[in-house]
């Protein structure tokens, strides 16, 4: 399974969807996924790939990572999983 295909199924997962309903462009808020459901998304894909995001919940525009859109959520994990090497 695909960085991608893994993230989506994680991101439909939390927002109660199938994986056919999250498109790249979607946003979490598109997607009816609230704070507490992004924090438990994020925590699933770390532990899914084995890498820590720089996403701090309390204030997610401090966060170095984008969380703007799915394609953006994706980009992200791919270039921590590079640089984790």
């Amino acid at each position: 399974m695909s960085v991608k295909d893994k993230v989506i199924e994680i991101i439909a997962e939390q927002a109660m969807l199938e994986p056919s309903d999250v498109s790249m462009d979607s946003t979490p808020e598109d997607l009816g996924i609230d704070s507490l459901g992004l924090v438990e998304a994020i925590f699933a894909i770390e532990e899914s790939f084995d890498i820590s995001i720089p996403f701090n919940a309390n204030d997610p525009s401090e966060s170095d990572f984008d969380i703007s859109s799915v394609a953006n959520i994706i980009a992200g994990i791919d270039a921590l999983i590079a640089e984790k090497g």
